[in-house]
């Protein structure tokens, strides 16, 4: 980290807990708004867009979301916690 950022978190940590949140939500917001080099969001639209063809084209085996979430509470019942 660099020396202006040690700096600026020893000055935050002197804050209210209000600013504090408010200025990590503005941190947070500010890297939401930077560039996707890799352009996940048009990767995901064309997922959607392949998932759908499948589902009207019948090529996908639909199961209601019950089904599929017991499934998934049973197979993590088994999982050991710390």
């Amino acid at each position: 980290m660099t020396e202006n950022a040690e700096r600026g978190k020893q000055e935050v940590v002197q804050l209210s807990e209000a600013d504090r949140a408010a200025l990590a939500r503005f941190l947070i917001e500010s890297l939401d708004e930077s560039e996707d080099p890799d352009d996940a969001e048009a990767a995901w639209d064309d997922e959607l867009r392949r998932r759908v063809e499948r589902i009207e084209q019948g090529k996908s085996r639909l199961r209601p979301a019950h089904q599929v979430l017991a499934e998934i509470r049973d197979k993590y019942k088994r999982v050991e916690c710390f």
